[in-house]
């Protein structure tokens, strides 16, 4: 009896950790400080995936001219910064019209 009761509890807790995020602990921070720091509107964070992985575009809205996206890894890890003066879209030397958008992740 003891048994199946074990292994019913492990069976629930692999099942419900299959849904669980990827990203590093490090990307709640990352948001919390983004959402302070960004326009009061316009602003938000999308997932894409890119070169086959995980990746989040911190784009901080229209109160500036010139203003970077700072696109980041699934470890929090900075790759780029997309837009700005240069109109840059490259990240790893790849375009970043190539990503495929997943989702929005937060916006105000």
């Amino acid at each position: 009896m003891k048994a199946n009761i074990l292994i019913a509890s492990l069976s629930i807790l692999l099942l419900s950790s299959c849904g669980k995020s990827k990203q590093d602990p490090c990307f709640d921070s990352k948001k919390e400080e983004f959402k302070k720091t960004c326009c009061s509107n316009s602003a938000n964070i999308e997932e894409y995936t890119f070169q086959g992985k995980t990746v989040y575009v911190y784009e901080p809205g229209n109160c500036g001219a010139d203003m970077t996206s700072e696109v980041r890894n699934e470890k929090c890890e900075t790759m780029g910064y997309l837009g700005g003066i240069t109109g840059n879209n490259k990240i790893n030397g790849e375009d970043f019209a190539n990503a495929k958008f997943v989702k929005t992740v937060w916006s105000n």
